[in-house]
């Protein structure tokens, strides 16, 4: 019987396969969601550098009492905006094995609708 982090790792590998299928030279925006906190980095996987990056542990949002799906959604928001400070318009979004609902939909229709397009 498989382990729970052989199985979660094995659902990683198969999203993120797909995305270089599809990504044509494209960053790539990932999302790591834990309990409480919620983080997202676009990565430019060809050089292996990370664009830009927002994180709810911040100290600018440590002190904001918002609830998950607000809080992704500011970071979304914050993503975008340092992406496009950055020049990055187009990315692939890669929901990290997370299903995409709650919270991880939250970032990526926020992150949508601040100029970001994938």
């Amino acid at each position: 019987m498989a382990s729970k982090l052989a199985t979660t790792k094995r659902r990683i590998a198969r999203v993120r396969t797909k995305l270089k299928k599809v990504s044509k030279g494209r960053p790539r925006l990932s999302v790591f969601r834990s309990a409480k906190h919620i983080s997202a980095q676009i990565i430019d996987d060809a050089n292996g550098v990370t664009i830009a990056s927002a994180s709810s542990i911040e100290k600018d949002l440590r002190g904001k009492k918002a609830s998950g799906i607000e809080c992704a959604a500011l970071i979304g928001k914050l993503v975008a905006e340092r992406a496009t400070k950055a020049g990055i318009g187009d990315v692939v979004f890669d929901r990290g094995g997370y299903n995409y609902h709650g919270r991880v939909k939250s970032l990526a229709d926020a992150a949508r609708e601040h100029g970001l397009k994938f």
